[in-house]
């Protein structure tokens, strides 16, 4: 269970009873979802994957430093990131770019706090300042996997 995650699941797996305090598992916000996060300290991160996982996420994925990022998306495929706005004092900005020109949603985690300035090239996308509580960041995933589900419910069959 996650520092940061504020409610759990009970879930019976080969035999145990991991117990996890009353959400059906169908009603999982991330159930099926792939997610990168990237995070570059370490207690954070492994909070952050943990999270993801009890709130449904099929995969969650940990980058630490941007010359491990281009690797992973080339070899995988993510339906959302959750990114720190500086990996080991390194800006993530551009790689956000590759991800918005992609169609990946995403959302930034970061304890920058001048979002106005920093994420002015990002309108609409949710910046969660640290530090977030489970249920804040939850929200802010759900928010951009909805926000893409409807959009791609809005456009044409081709």
């Amino acid at each position: 269970m996650s520092f940061l995650n504020d409610r759990g699941v009970a879930l019976r797996h080969e035999g145990l009873l991991f117990h996890m305090e009353n959400i059906c598992l169908a009603a999982l916000p991330l159930a099926g979802f792939r997610v990168l996060i990237l995070e570059d300290e370490y207690l954070i991160a492994m909070d952050v994957e943990q999270l993801c996982r009890d709130h449904g996420a099929e995969d969650a994925v940990l980058i630490q430093d941007l010359d491990g990022v281009e690797g992973a998306i080339a070899n995988q495929s993510f339906d959302v990131a959750v990114i720190d706005a500086m990996l080991d004092g390194r800006s993530t900005l551009d790689f956000a770019r590759t991800l918005q020109n992609r169609g990946v949603p995403f959302v930034f985690a970061t304890g920058y706090n001048d979002a106005s300035e920093r994420f002015a090239d990002f309108p609409g996308v949710p910046v969660v300042g640290k530090p977030y509580g489970g249920r804040e960041l939850i929200a802010a995933i759900t928010e951009v996997l909805g926000r893409r589900a409807a959009q791609a419910t809005l456009e044409p069959n081709t």
